[in-house]
């Protein structure tokens, strides 16, 4: 079977921003055979290549010149399942939330608190996907990739993918380099709730919940997120733009100094995560809008598109923020999506 490779295609439709850009070459693949065919084809082997999942950690600010290489893998299975643990393979085109969904359906506990992210199970490795005291990194036992100068397949242990805080080195060495086409994902037994992040403790104290099932910290991540997210369905956006610096203990002093009640977070390391949210929210940003860019008036993390916004004016809010906060705490926000 040949790929089908489109000119031209419109992605309005496949990013949650709800932007307009063109892909000038636009191809589908749906197993590992395909990516390989795509490294193999006379037009679009050494072409580079802009690895597309849900679209929902990108901002599009002109047309993509690379050829987009639209994940559809799918698969669900469970390969092992014993009193210690359960391992379950997923196709990378699979949605994360129905990844979630489907394992808690089947009795698989483990993957509630991060719920309703958004995006493609292949893409929540190059992110290390996290929510509510849980990473992807507490829970991934490896990735399968496909090489994209060699065509060869690989599968890389979770510890060679350097997952750091909304990091990997799907973001570094291998970005456009390499194709996730599989990930495995390993669920410890006995079940143990993650509750310690504030939010989650407070949902389950108002619920009256003492002994949180899997389905009660499932639904309250679900009701949490609805609270404070909107929906791309419904206002476009990527969720989190900014990521939170993290900093070591003599700067969080000096800015807590300055600025006490602003929030953070300790470290394992020693260091401290602040809340950009908070930050943003502290120089006047929340609610506030440049044409149909706006920042979110209840969660002041998220950007969002209030209607015919172009990536350009996403970006330059996003510019004026990052140059607000930086001018007034001294620290210089990183945006989380991939910005094209």
């Amino acid at each position: 079977m040949s790929l089908q490779i489109e000119t031209d295609v419109p992605l309005r439709a496949f990013n949650t921003f709800g932007v307009d850009a063109t892909a000038h070459r636009f191809v589908r693949v749906r197993s590992a055979r395909d990516v390989r065919l795509v490294v193999d084809h006379p037009e679009l082997g050494r072409a580079p290549k802009f690895i597309l999942g849900g679209g929902s950690n990108l901002l599009l600010t002109r047309d993509v010149e690379a050829v987009v290489v639209k994940v559809d893998i799918a698969g669900l299975r469970v390969l092992e399942d014993d009193a210690r643990s359960t391992l379950i393979e997923v196709g990378a085109g699979e949605s994360w939330h129905g990844v979630v969904e489907w394992a808690l359906d089947q009795g698989y506990a483990g993957l509630e608190n991060l719920a309703l992210i958004p995006g493609t199970a292949g893409a929540a490795p190059v992110q290390n996907i996290g929510a509510y005291g849980l990473e992807l990194s507490d829970r991934l036992e490896s990735v399968d990739v496909v090489d994209f100068v060699t065509g060869r397949s690989a599968t890389l242990p979770a510890a060679h993918c350097r997952l750091g805080y909304r990091d990997s080195v799907f973001k570094r060495e291998l970005a456009g380099k390499s194709l996730i086409t599989a990930i495995r994902l390993r669920l410890p037994k006995p079940w143990v709730p993650v509750t310690g992040y504030a939010d989650v403790a407070r949902w389950l104290q108002r619920q009256h919940c003492t002994e949180p099932t899997p389905r009660a910290v499932f639904d309250a991540v679900c009701a949490i997120r609805r609270s404070k997210l909107p929906d791309p369905s419904q206002l476009g956006n990527a969720g989190s733009f900014f990521k939170n610096p993290v900093v070591n203990r003599t700067i969080r002093n000096e800015i807590l100094e300055e600025y006490p009640d602003i929030v953070s977070y300790p470290l394992e390391d020693g260091t401290y995560k602040l809340a950009a949210a908070w930050m943003i929210a502290a120089c006047g940003w929340k609610g506030q809008s440049r044409g149909g860019a706006a920042v979110h008036e209840k969660q002041p993390l998220v950007l969002v598109n209030r209607g015919g916004a172009t990536g350009a004016e996403i970006l330059a809010l996003a510019q004026a923020v990052q140059a607000s906060v930086e001018e007034k705490f001294g620290l210089r926000l990183e945006p989380e999506p991939v910005i094209v």
